[in-house]
């Protein structure tokens, strides 16, 4: 074992101690978290426009701030980038995370001197905990490959503006910038496949011991360094390699196709980082046991039932107010100057105390033509069933419904599924994947029993399908993914016109 490696050991066993006696304190930590963010806004523009001296619970917070999206809050951003101090948070940004948005186009999430250091913070936790857990002992006596944007950055006004993982890039500490890859110059390049050819160039004879990324851009990772090496499987190119480190979607539809390439499960880490704030981590050695919510990161949640949340006035919870495996839409105000920002995610809790979730979709990601309300989770589940039953590697998929079929006949649901193998009978597949849906949605099934829907169709997609489709909408590569699900047909006839000019 090197220095570096044992001396960090000691450190990470430090933390594993200090995560578990702060997830017993989440609900103390909470309230400080509250009594700060107030006593740091009542001088700034919003504070004052929305009485932060009256403010003194979290009921006189919910009475005064309304739940807020970016469009919401625009008009606050704009006078950040004008130039005016002292707008959401005290002082100035030092950075924007930029977002892309479905509605408001590009989004400008502010990045403060006070949120920054829980970004990097939870990330070196996070890593920290697990090595301790797992035992991992020489993990940074080799190399650490981060699949990141560019951190090339523009300006937003007179603020440094970029993806935020281009933003982080900046804020790695100089211990680790040794063990990091790929090349500054290489992490520069925009193009995605250039970059992940010349990455895999770069790293292919290199001792890694991490590799992290988001799932779908890590398999096109994999698959270069197989082709450029000759190799049978990553733990041939790496066999010192330690730890997958992922978030950002659900890992289970893609983890059948990543251990085919890396020739076997790799110990793995989810995180739950976000351009808001870093909200939670995997601390548990088993992977599917929920995320650690992070409560002393300069973040206030509050939780609304999904099903309130397009009402007027929907129930707001405090993280002591909130049950098991109900999904609740995430809300958060932070220390970089968001209040009760909803930040379109959907979560539910897998245990209480210590706060443990999983996100469970999108807001603004469901079906629900026919009233199903069909949500991620449910079709990530079916669709896992299914493989279980009808062995086959998925390498990618969407849905959405078709109200008004060509033929007249009844509407449905339609799966497209690109398949690194396929099922060996499709029609099975077809007919066991609806009975999964059937089990998954009681809405769903209704409508399938009362024939108001017919069972839903699979299209077949051939290989390559869904990076076109990226390309196509500038977002290949990064920490950009398909949407699981849509409530119209955009990204479905996209994918029908790409069939025509494949």
């Amino acid at each position: 074992m090197g220095l570096k490696s044992a001396i960090l050991r000691v450190v990470a066993a430090q933390t594993r101690r200090r995560i578990e006696r702060d997830a017993k304190r989440a609900i103390a930590l909470q309230q400080s978290t509250f009594d700060k963010l107030i006593r740091k806004g009542r001088g700034t523009q919003f504070g004052k426009d929305h009485d932060f001296t009256a403010i003194h619970s979290h009921h006189d917070f919910a009475a005064r701030i309304p739940i807020r999206d970016y469009e919401d809050l625009r008009p606050y951003i704009e006078k950040i980038i004008a130039g005016d101090p002292d707008i959401l948070w005290p002082g100035r940004p030092i950075y924007f995370a930029k977002t892309s948005g479905t509605t408001s186009g590009v989004k400008y999430i502010p990045i403060t001197r006070d949120s920054i250091p829980y970004h990097i913070g939870n990330a070196r936790d996070a890593l920290f905990n697990m090595t301790a857990r797992l035992k991992i002992r020489n993990l940074f006596d080799g190399k650490l490959i981060f699949l990141s944007g560019s951190p090339v950055l523009d300006k937003a006004g007179k603020i440094p503006t970029g993806r935020l993982s281009g933003i982080v890039n900046h804020w790695v500490p100089g211990w680790l910038r040794r063990n990091q890859m790929p090349s500054y110059a290489t992490n520069c390049i925009e193009d995605w496949e250039t970059k992940v050819d010349r990455i895999a160039e770069e790293t292919v004879h290199s001792d890694m011991r991490l590799i992290s990324g988001i799932p779908p851009w890590v398999q096109m990772y994999y698959e270069r360094l197989l082709a450029i090496s000759g190799q049978s499987n990553i733990r041939e190119v790496f066999p010192h390699l330690s730890l997958f480190v992922y978030g950002g979607v659900n890992f289970e539809p893609y983890r059948a196709q990543l251990e085919r390439l890396t020739g076997g499960p790799i110990p793995s880490l989810e995180t739950y980082p976000a351009s808001e704030g870093f909200i939670a981590y995997q601390d548990l050695e088993t992977p599917g046991e929920g995320l650690l919510l992070q409560c002393h990161s300069g973040i206030y949640y509050e939780f609304v039932p999904l099903s309130e949340i397009h009402q007027p006035q929907p129930k707001r919870l405090t993280l002591a107010e909130v049950e098991k495996d109900t999904d609740y839409a995430l809300i958060m105000s932070t220390n970089a100057g968001l209040w009760a920002y909803n930040i379109g995610d959907t979560v539910s809790f897998v245990s209480i105390n210590p706060y443990r979730l999983k996100v469970t979709g999108r807001v603004k990601h469901f079906i629900s033509a026919f009233g199903e309300h069909v949500i991620a989770k449910e079709v990530e589940e079916a669709l896992r069933q299914t493989t279980a039953q009808h062995p086959c590697l998925v390498n990618e998929f969407t849905v959405a419904p078709m109200v008004s079929p060509p033929d007249g006949h009844r509407p449905y649901h339609e799966w497209w599924i690109e398949f690194g193998e396929e099922p060996k009978d499709r029609e099975a597949f077809t007919r066991d994947l609806d009975a999964a849906m059937v089990e998954q949605n009681v809405y769903y099934k209704d409508l399938i029993e009362g024939k108001i829907l017919q069972p839903l169709i699979v299209r077949f997609m051939p290989p390559g399908s869904f990076k076109r489709y990226m390309q196509s909408v500038g977002k290949l590569g990064g920490q950009n993914k398909v949407p699981r699900l849509s409530n119209d047909r955009v990204i479905a006839d996209a994918l029908e016109a790409g069939l025509t000019t494949a």
